[in-house]
């Protein structure tokens, strides 16, 4: 187990920064998720650590050691990937064993660590086979097992649930977590599946274009987001914007619609804005943001509304069924004190006066 730390890291090719003055601070035994778009640079920060790629600048630590130079087998890293990288002609338990067994160990400690390690992803049975007789969620699992035989200092996993389908990888979620639980060792994972980020995270690092846009934990970044995009990244379904104005009055739609001031939040700023409010945080009322009924999804307990308010596409996620057709004009009333406020030009959130 061993803290992480970048400093000021950074990646060019050429011309163009793909990270630009990356700074994290990971703590011993934690797991951090780096989340954001394609082509964000996660993956590269993730390779960046492992010493599959030369940073540009800045330091990359691991146990308080500075690795910049250090190759990959001597960084105590193990990294899983979303392609399994199993060898097919070897069994599970070779698979799992080869990277013991190419340093030098015993043929009992391999053994024995296979053993520890099987057991704890109940891989046992399955020892003798190849990985052409396994499932998916049967070959992630070796690959993990390979990882953790060797005891690394830190766990680096690039996007390894995105070829599984959306029951396994829930399963998965569980099983990674709960590795992570009984092992306690540092591990930095990378995904685009911001419910990923968000269920399995001791903190969040949310990245954009190469920019680290905010860091924390996740009901942290649910809550009280840094800026717009955070805000539309982290949470599902996404938050619906309503542009505005927002004076001394209160924020007014484009489409002349009043809507309810977070509290405590009399506006410091005026000017163009970006009302935010998550779709479970929106309801049917009498009065409000009048809206057109595009869609109704019935999902049991809930009922998805996607809506139209003058041009403006909307999200409603009511907690209850409810008996509506397409075309029908409803109006909204966002809950107050759930609602966010953004400047329309710089995108960041307006704090309360």
């Amino acid at each position: 187990m061993a803290p992480v730390t970048l400093r000021q890291v950074q990646k060019r090719y050429g011309e163009l920064t793909v990270i630009k003055g990356a700074d994290i601070a990971i703590a011993d035994g934690e797991f951090v998720v780096l989340v954001g778009p394609s082509g964000c640079g996660k993956s590269t920060l993730l390779r960046m650590i492992a010493g599959l790629e030369p940073i540009s600048g800045g330091t990359v630590s691991i146990g308080g050691r500075v690795v910049n130079d250090v190759e990959p087998k001597d960084r105590d890293i193990a990294m899983v990937f979303q392609n399994y990288a199993l060898y097919p002609h070897m069994t599970v338990a070779t698979n799992m064993g080869f990277s013991l067994e190419h340093r030098g160990g015993s043929k009992a400690e391999i053994a024995e660590r296979v053993r520890w390690a099987a057991d704890i992803l109940g891989l046992a049975p399955l020892l003798d086979r190849y990985p052409r007789q396994l499932s998916g969620g049967q070959r992630q699992r070796v690959a993990m097992g390979r990882a953790i035989v060797r005891s690394p200092q830190v766990f680096l996993f690039d996007e390894p649930l995105s070829n599984l389908d959306a029951q396994l990888r829930v399963q998965m979620r569980g099983e990674i977590k709960a590795l992570h639980q009984r092992l306690g060792t540092t591990m930095i994972y990378v995904t685009h599946d911001q419910v990923e980020a968000m269920t399995m995270a001791d903190r969040i690092v949310v990245l954009n274009k190469g920019n680290i846009e905010q860091i924390g934990a996740p009901l942290d970044l649910y809550d009280q987001p840094a800026n717009r995009f955070v805000a539309g990244f982290i949470g599902s379904p996404a938050m619906n914007f309503i542009p505005g104005r927002l004076a001394a009055a209160g924020f007014v739609s484009d489409a002349g619609a009043a809507l309810p001031l977070p509290p405590g939040a009399a506006p410091a700023f005026a000017g163009a804005a970006l009302y935010g409010v998550r779709p479970e945080h929106l309801d049917l009322a009498d009065d409000g943001l009048p809206a057109r009924v595009r869609l109704v999804e019935p999902m049991g307990s809930e009922t998805h509304l996607t809506l139209d308010a003058a041009g403006v596409p909307l999200l409603a996620a009511l907690r209850r069924r409810v008996h509506l057709a397409p075309g029908a004009l409803v109006h909204l009333r966002p809950e107050p004190a759930e609602a966010h406020l953004f400047d329309a030009e710089t995108g960041h959130r307006l704090p309360p006066a």
